[in-house]
């Protein structure tokens, strides 16, 4: 039963993406005055303990948004992250349709906040998170290089890290601060 439910939210995602048509996105005036940001947490308790250290970073990387962490279905995350300052999302089984893709419920909850920024922090794909990805052609999604790519994300951002999950968040959240607020170019004062 598992192979075939497998097999139906393979299909139904490679429709999905056959009908996808993304927006184009500039940077960095895409990563500035967003309102909403949906943070997909991965499904592990190791790596959430991992993504809980980058949380203050995003948190001052984005200090003006609103910052939704959306978890796994069937992951409890309310005793590892802290509750002030963030929404956390933790979808019930009536939220995931049989297949473990997002119900057309839970996706219309999600349209409500209107996301401009989706980061997704899974590291292996699932069928959740990917049916999500896709439901925000407007937003700006970032993962991983290597991972999905297009069209799950726009900007996919690659490391020199292969399993160091550790340092594979650190290098997500500074190249997304680096392309956020870039450094002023040094001007040569000795060139006329």
């Amino acid at each position: 039963m598992r192979g075939i439910r497998n097999l139906l939210a393979r299909l139904r995602l490679k429709m999905l993406c056959r009908k996808y048509r993304p927006s184009a996105i500039s940077l960095p005036g895409g990563l500035r005055g967003l309102k909403n940001i949906l943070v997909c947490l991965p499904p592990g308790q190791r790596e959430l303990t991992m993504v809980k250290q980058f949380l203050p970073d995003l948190s001052r990387i984005f200090a003006e948004s609103e910052i939704y962490l959306m978890a796994s279905p069937g992951s409890s995350v309310y005793d590892i992250f802290p509750r002030k300052g963030y929404r956390i999302m933790t979808p019930s089984s009536d939220h995931v349709d049989w297949k473990g893709m997002a119900s057309r419920k839970y996706l219309r909850l999600l349209k409500e906040n209107e996301y401009g920024l989706i980061l997704d922090f899974n590291l292996s794909p699932n069928h959740f998170s990917q049916s999500v990805l896709l439901s925000f052609p407007d937003a700006v999604r970032i993962g991983k290089g290597n991972s999905l790519g297009t069209p799950y994300y726009n900007l996919e951002i690659k490391t020199r890290y292969i399993r160091d999950e550790k340092n594979i968040y650190k290098s997500m959240v500074l190249t997304i601060d680096k392309l956020k607020n870039p450094a002023p170019a040094e001007t040569n004062r000795n060139v006329r």
